[in-house]
Order: structure tokens, then C-alpha cells, then sequence
């Protein structure tokens, strides 16, 4: 019973699609219709707004935090399948017919709890790759690559194997960005 009542607060929680409901209660409507389409904090930005883009960051970095949160309170021995669940039902959210964000920032969420270490080692691989390269995707790819050895070496097999799943999925999620940057086309 514990596994449902898990997967079904996690999945609820992360398919919370906060980039378009701020973008709708800020008055730039549908956020899906600008930019690349996608609901979360990089598309944001891209309306031109901080505060859009801030809010969306901080709530879905929070769903990602709460559902790991309250698994660990409650249900530890399901902490990890909390973090996959709330990162699926981020980018698969029944609300939008299973088409929501890419999960980064709800990723960025689960591990600041399950491990504050290495959420400040993914947090500051993504911030400098960002001020190298200056595109999120490939920020967020290549943290992942460092975040994965990093994993394995500090810590345990579980966790590695986690964020082995998060670095794969989010080639999945990224793979139009992947296609435009092998294109040279990537904003």
C-alpha cells in the first residue's frame, strides 16, 4: 500500500505544471505557445520575464523537494522511486496530455534532498557550463555527466544508478536540443 500512496502523491505533485500556470496568472497566457513550448523555467525566461521565470524555477524545484521530502519522512525505503516519480509526472503531467518539461529543475529538487553534496556539485557544473557555453541544455546535459562519477565515487551504487536513470531520461527530454545542436541551430 505504502508504494501506491508514494507513487500516486509523487506523480500528482510533480505533474503540477507551475510554468503555465504562472505564465497564465502573470498574464503572458499560454506558455506552451511561446518559445520553444515547453513549460519550464529556460522557456519562461524566454518571455522576457525574471519573475515567471524565477517562480517556475522555484516551484518545481520545491515539487521535486517536497515529494522526496515527504517520502523520507514517511516511506523512506521509497525515497528513490519518489524522486523518479515526481520527475516523470513533471515531464509526463496528465493535466497536458502527458507533455510537460524536461525535469531538470524538479531533478534539481530530489537531489537537494536526497543528497545536498550533490546538488551543490550539479548546481555549480550547471553554472559554469552555462557561463561557458551559454545554453541550457548542454548545462544541463554535461552536470549530469560530472554528477554520475561523482556519484560513484563519494557515495553508493544506488545513487549512481539514479542519477544514471536522470542523465538518460534527459537525453530523451533534451533530444530536440540535441538535434538542434548538432545542427548548430540550438538558441
Amino acid at each position: 500500500m505504502s508504494f501506491f500512496i508514494v507513487v500516486i502523491y509523487s506523480y500528482l505533485l510533480g505533474s503540477i505544471p507551475f510554468g503555465l500556470l504562472f505564465s497564465h496568472l502573470l498574464g503572458f497566457g499560454d506558455i506552451r505557445k511561446i518559445g520553444s513550448g515547453n513549460i519550464g523555467a529556460t522557456n519562461a525566461l524566454r518571455t522576457g520575464s525574471k519573475k515567471l521565470a524565477l517562480l517556475t524555477l522555484i516551484f518545481d524545484v520545491g515539487k521535486g523537494s517536497l515529494a522526496v521530502f515527504l517520502s523520507l519522512l514517511y516511506f523512506s525505503e521509497y525515497a528513490y522511486l519518489s524522486a523518479i516519480i515526481v520527475y516523470l509526472g513533471h515531464v509526463f503531467p496528465v493535466w497536458l496530455k502527458f507533455k510537460g518539461g524536461k525535469g531538470v529543475a524538479t531533478y534539481i529538487g530530489n537531489i537537494l534532498i536526497l543528497n545536498p553534496v550533490l546538488f551543490v556539485i550539479y548546481g555549480l557544473s550547471w553554472l559554469i557550463i552555462a557561463k561557458l557555453f551559454k545554453i541550457s541544455s548542454i548545462s544541463a546535459l554535461i552536470a549530469f555527466l560530472i554528477i554520475i562519477p561523482c556519484s560513484y565515487f563519494f557515495y553508493d551504487l544506488n545513487i549512481t544508478y539514479l542519477n544514471f536513470f536522470f542523465f538518460i531520461f534527459s537525453i530523451y527530454t533534451h533530444r530536440e536540443n540535441i538535434k538542434r545542436l548538432i545542427a548548430g541551430t540550438e538558441k
